[in-house]
């Protein structure tokens, strides 16, 4: 059995009178891609953002490298956010700063490099993701959604980590630019050994990449797994999400 490397467990999550999850629980496994799939409120990005320590739910577990990331030290909590790397929806770079600049923020801020290191680190990172070299000194504005996803996965990389939190990473890119940004995934997971958990309702991004998944309905995990033990469930969630007339086309590709 593979190693958890992120557990929930019986978690609960309000917002004032919204309950938005009740009694969920779900694993993510050492090195495998796994998605957070559900409807739109049902909680993915919450879900999400109470792993990596930006919301606490109201009850519950959550255990992510071996830490009780709610009960958790505030020392312990920053040396744990360096092992790993979160790509949010936006991209949410620094609109002031360019590329560069952004990715040499987390090095700058947790290690003692010198800056010319820093400098070599942050041209490696921008050739990993696939950016040409004078992307380094453009500012966000300057750059395609698509580049603006790569700058942002530049900076998420920066440390190395152990996991990398991915909130809708396809979103917002054509067809072509969603396809391969997803090779991009596979090929740094498989070259660097990365765990990866994604939020994301991109059907192509669930069939092709993906090893296991969840998905939220009724305020809980209705069903996790590979994608063929998920789609044997028969909850109408389920049933929406892979046999609707737009899975059904996927499914035949």
């Amino acid at each position: 059995m593979s190693t958890a490397v992120v557990s929930m467990r019986n978690i609960v999550t309000r917002f004032g009178r919204n309950l938005v999850h009740n009694d969920v629980n779900l694993t993510v496994y050492q090195g495998e891609i796994y998605g957070l799939l559900g409807g739109s409120g049902s909680g993915k990005s919450t879900l999400l953002r109470e792993m990596i320590m930006l919301l606490r739910p109201e009850s519950g577990t959550v255990d992510v490298l071996g830490h009780d990331v709610i009960n958790i030290r505030h020392a312990e909590a920053a040396e744990l956010r360096k092992k790993w790397g979160v790509l949010f929806q936006s991209g949410a770079l620094y609109t002031s700063l360019t590329v560069a600049e952004n990715i040499a923020i987390t090095l700058k801020e947790y290690t003692d490099l010198p800056f010319d290191l820093i400098d070599n680190i942050v041209m490696a990172k921008i050739g990993m993701v696939g950016l040409p070299e004078l992307a380094a000194g453009l500012y966000p504005a300057e750059l395609s959604g698509g580049m603006v996803k790569r700058a942002s996965l530049a900076r998420a990389l920066a440390m190395d980590p152990q996991i990398l939190f991915l909130d809708e990473p396809t979103s917002g890119l054509d067809p072509v630019g969603a396809e391969a940004f997803d090779n991009l995934i596979l090929n740094l997971r498989e070259h660097l050994g990365f765990t990866v958990v994604m939020v994301t309702h991109d059907l192509d991004s669930i069939w092709t990449i993906v090893d296991r998944l969840c998905v939220l309905g009724d305020k809980k995990v209705v069903a996790e797994g590979s994608l063929d033990e998920v789609m044997q469930s028969t909850h109408p969630t389920i049933e929406s999400f892979f046999k609707g007339s737009r899975g059904s086309i996927r499914s035949r590709v």
